[in-house]
């Protein structure tokens, strides 16, 4: 028998004490319940009413086990909703990759939005470069990922784009310093700071295709895993940088000036696997992280920075998202 659902009608009977009202209020004919009263009883091996012509009411074993069975019924609902919170991606740890050169407000202010919306979930930032997190997610070392486009998304799911113009980072006493904009074609005969080809390759290649369609081509690549170092060699002459603008403008001794027709934009979304195994708070995590980026993009550029969602608005996280 359904024990439960005899327990529930038991504490109906309970709180109207007369058979016909129970089942008008549970929508059911009453001979079907007395019989359904009459199988618990015998199962629980007690009679649970005291049944007589002036009435029902509670026996002494029906008395006693009435509050065990409303704190039975209110554990079984408290249950129900922990699975669903689980399901839905609010509970447990969500394995997170974030780029290198995330900084430290994205980092605090994605953290900060995960906490509201899903206080129960332990979010687990890792810092991984695009390419190891492609690798990661498709071996089931992360659950979800921040990729810099272009990117192999053969085995993804990808969340709204963001897109980053790039500027300039220049040695504060270069000539381009003086200019309000920089093109292209303006850095030819300096060499390039960039970050390994291995961290990102097809954004690599992508940047280095637009410079030399625009006129620039380096005479020499530098690599520059760490945006201290990559300052320090724009410092010392050794090149010039492309970059956000906000980790430049914090260095007295470089300058940062916007590329003219803004050329070069950095395109940046959530990944997680295809797949029923994706973890359900993937998505919900890439759509915050595109709200999280664009709004300190609009922040840092002065610039209103609204990312392309490609389906709809953010949902609420207790939607549990399919593959």
């Amino acid at each position: 028998m359904d024990l439960l659902r005899h327990l529930r009608l038991f504490v109906t009977v309970a709180d109207e004490l007369h058979f016909s009202r129970a089942a008008e209020r549970l929508g059911m004919a009453q001979p079907p319940l007395s019989q359904a009263i009459r199988r618990l009883e015998t199962e629980l091996g007690a009679e649970l009413f005291d049944r007589s012509p002036r009435g029902v009411r509670l026996s002494a074993a029906g008395a006693a086990l009435l509050e065990e069975t409303r704190e039975l019924l209110a554990r079984e609902e408290r249950l129900r909703a922990l699975a669903r919170r689980a399901g839905d991606g609010g509970l447990g740890t969500l394995r997170a990759g974030v780029p290198p050169d995330t900084t430290a407000a994205v980092l605090s202010a994605l953290l900060t939005a995960c906490a509201e919306h899903a206080p129960g979930l332990s979010v687990d930032l890792q810092e991984v470069t695009t390419e190891e997190q492609v690798r990661l997610l498709s071996s089931g070392g992360l659950d979800v990922g921040l990729v810099h486009h272009p990117v192999d998304a053969t085995e993804l799911r990808l969340g709204p784009e963001v897109p980053r113009d790039l500027g300039v980072v220049l040695p504060r006493t270069s000539p381009l310093a003086r200019l309000p904009e920089v093109a292209l074609g303006e850095l030819s005969g300096h060499d390039l700071v960039l970050f390994p080809r291995a961290q990102a390759p097809g954004w690599y290649d992508r940047i280095l295709d637009v410079c030399r369609t625009e006129g620039f081509v380096p005479g020499r690549v530098r690599h520059a895993a760490n945006p201290e170092f990559l300052l320090a060699l724009v410092t010392a002459g050794r090149g010039v940088a492309f970059d956000q603008g906000p980790v430049a403008r914090k260095e007295p001794r470089v300058a940062w000036r916007p590329l003219a027709a803004r050329p070069l934009t950095l395109r940046i979304s959530g990944a997680w696997p295809v797949g029923r195994g994706a973890h359900p708070a993937a998505r919900r995590f890439a759509e915050l992280a595109a709200d999280v980026l664009a709004r300190d993009h609009a922040a840092t550029s002065g610039r209103a920075g609204v990312p392309h969602r490609p389906d709809d608005s953010p949902r609420p996280w207790s939607v549990v998202y399919g593959a």
